[in-house]
């Protein structure tokens, strides 16, 4: 799976309703240029992607890419009750196709329609800056759809792990390993490295090296530190190291983030 592919998609909701059918409630026959996420609540329905017939009922999310030809009809002696969203992505990305089937079942959570009832709120009631409001709220209900489809924390978290991410976050800019946290929750060092991958798909290492990566790249764009005072101040004590790894992060080296100091007032 690609999760940066995500990173840079940006919502544009035009179309939100809470669709109550009536029971000869159709969809007429159209290609759309839009992007479909529907959450059904009740009911069913019968929708006709590219002229292949989907049966949605209860807890079914609908997802139609844009480009598709769809109509429906809802079943007369059971409307469907459900939450459509229609959107655009800003350009250039309105192509791209969330990893979804037209129909894919268990995927809604309380947690889901819970942001779903508050987006509802914040759309009907209009209060300045609501759109920004609503697109913030449409997007933690992506994210938890593809964090749920990607099986992304799953299970909860082990509270030894999270003890371990936070020092890492507390103590990056120093000499740090496996031994070490694992001295600290006096435990085994491999089967730390091993709880640590189980439970964040990723080695110690690798966490490590990407919190200090992300902080360097934070004290760069600031302008403040030089890529050795950077280097140094995240724990990495080998530039070219960092210069390399930095580079294979983030896809640019660590000078292209850099700004250069303003030069000293000289003194009078």
């Amino acid at each position: 799976m690609n999760i940066e592919a995500y990173h840079n998609l940006v919502p544009n909701i035009f179309l939100f309703n809470e669709r109550k059918c009536f029971p000869d409630w159709i969809i007429a026959k159209r290609k759309n240029d839009f992007h479909d996420l529907t959450f059904v609540i009740d009911g069913k329905a019968n929708y006709y992607i590219n002229g292949v017939k989907y049966t949605v009922e209860a807890g079914d999310l609908l997802y139609i890419p844009a480009g598709m030809i769809r109509e429906a009809h809802t079943f007369e002696a059971s409307p469907m009750h459900a939450f459509p969203f229609n959107f655009h992505w800003e350009a250039p990305y309105n192509d791209f196709k969330l990893p979804f089937d037209i129909v894919t079942k268990q995927l809604i959570t309380k947690e889901i329609l819970d942001y779903i009832r508050e987006f509802k709120h914040v759309w009907i009631t209009q209060q300045p800056l609501y759109q920004l409001h609503a697109r913030a709220l449409f997007e933690l209900i992506l994210h938890r759809l593809l964090a749920n489809f990607y099986r992304i924390s799953a299970d909860p978290i082990d509270p030894r792990v999270t003890k371990m991410m936070r020092y890492v976050n507390e103590h990056y800019a120093h000499p740090l390993s496996v031994k070490e946290v694992a001295e600290l929750l006096q435990l085994h060092p491999v089967y730390v490295g091993k709880l640590f991958k189980k439970h964040t798909g990723t080695t110690f290492k690798e966490y490590l090296n990407r919190v200090r990566v992300n902080h360097a790249e934070m004290m760069l764009s600031s302008g403040d530190f030089t890529v050795t005072e950077t280097a140094e101040r995240c724990g990495f004590y080998d530039v070219s190291y960092f210069s390399n790894l930095f580079k294979a992060m983030k896809g640019y080296p660590p000078s292209t983030v850099s700004k250069p100091l303003p030069p000293s007032t000289p003194a009078l």
